[in-house]
């Protein structure tokens, strides 16, 4: 297909060579299935570094629980009619090299005629069914690390304006997106952890406040430790901070308390709609660290941002200090 390579594989039992509509695929004895799919539009101009990104943003759910991509599919709208088959190409590309990072297989997808590029993954991973995170997962007295920096939502925006320093900022968000959250998410499994999410569309307020949430406790989050891409927060200050990431903040308003005196901006980047963005694990003080230095040896980037506590009586879940 569009002149890419599919490898062979020992999982694949019938798939992608064949011309088949469904793909059959051998399924480890004693681990659970870990279901995800994401697509969106391109948020930077290089087909190739999209097709990445898309996949690397698509794979990741998979990690924040844990597991371990095993198959793929694509996911493409593409306006045929009007746009040369090399973008399309460049974007499989991509994609299917990053699939190929992760270890799992590209077994099949779907294509349909559209105005606008959109691309992503369908993707099935294998998981411990005894080790896993979830948003549930978080107790009093876990501290919470951050694997990459904010900021991807403010510079996509500068990207499409084509503001000056744009180049720049696609170099930036490809370098930090389109990587995967692999190490994390061997942590999971590695160290037992038992509460993890990526940060993406909702932000790192609205995941955290997700996680809180679900485990009904308190975050309290130490706003200036949160790590803030090169140019994101200038960007911002002058305005272009995505709708969608306003659209978090007043979705989240009522139950997160900010501190007096904090950067009006710096705040507004705590809900910055991400794409790829890294991942939020709980850890415990016993295993903090082994897991942050296990991560620094896997050449991840490691931020302490937060602790948790209980549940407040006014019903705040999230604190912004």
């Amino acid at each position: 297909m569009l002149g890419l390579h599919f490898e062979d594989d020992d999982r694949i039992l019938t798939g992608m060579g064949n011309s088949e509509d469904a793909a059959i695929v051998r399924f480890p004895a004693g681990k659970a299935l870990v279901q995800t799919l994401d697509f969106f539009t391109p948020i930077v101009n290089d087909p190739f570094k999209f097709g990445q990104i898309a996949a690397a943003n698509s794979l990741s759910d998979v990690y924040a629980m844990g597991g371990v991509p095993y198959v793929a599919m694509n996911i493409v709208c593409f306006p045929i009619a009007t746009m040369d088959i090399s973008v399309l190409r460049e974007i499989l590309r991509g994609g299917l090299l990053k699939i190929q990072e992760a270890g799992a297989l590209l077994v099949g997808g779907h294509s349909v005629q559209d105005k606008e590029i959109k691309y992503g993954l369908s993707v099935s991973g294998i998981i411990d069914p005894d080790r896993y995170a979830t948003n549930a997962g978080l107790r009093p007295g876990d501290v919470l690390l951050l694997t990459k920096p904010v900021g991807t939502g403010v510079l996509a925006t500068a990207i499409k304006g084509q503001w000056e320093g744009s180049d720049a900022f696609e170099e930036d968000v490809y370098r930090w997106a389109a990587r995967l959250n692999r190490v994390p998410g061997e942590a999971v499994a590695r160290f037992g952890l038992k509460a993890a999410t990526d940060i993406t569309g909702f932000g790192l307020g609205g995941h955290a406040l997700e996680m809180a949430t679900a485990s009904d406790c308190c975050i309290s989050l130490d706003v200036s430790s949160v790590p803030i891409m090169d140019h994101a927060l200038e960007l911002a200050r002058i305005g272009l901070l995505p709708l969608g990431s306003h659209a978090n903040k007043h979705f989240c308003n009522k139950t997160v308390e900010a501190s007096a005196g904090l950067d009006p901006v710096l705040l507004d980047l705590m809900y910055d709609a991400q794409t790829s963005g890294g991942m939020l694990l709980g850890v415990t003080p016993d295993l903090l660290d082994d897991v942050r230095a296990w991560l620094r040896e896997g050449g991840e980037m490691v931020a302490e941002i937060g602790v948790v506590e209980p549940p407040r009586a006014d019903g705040k879940r999230l604190l912004l200090c």
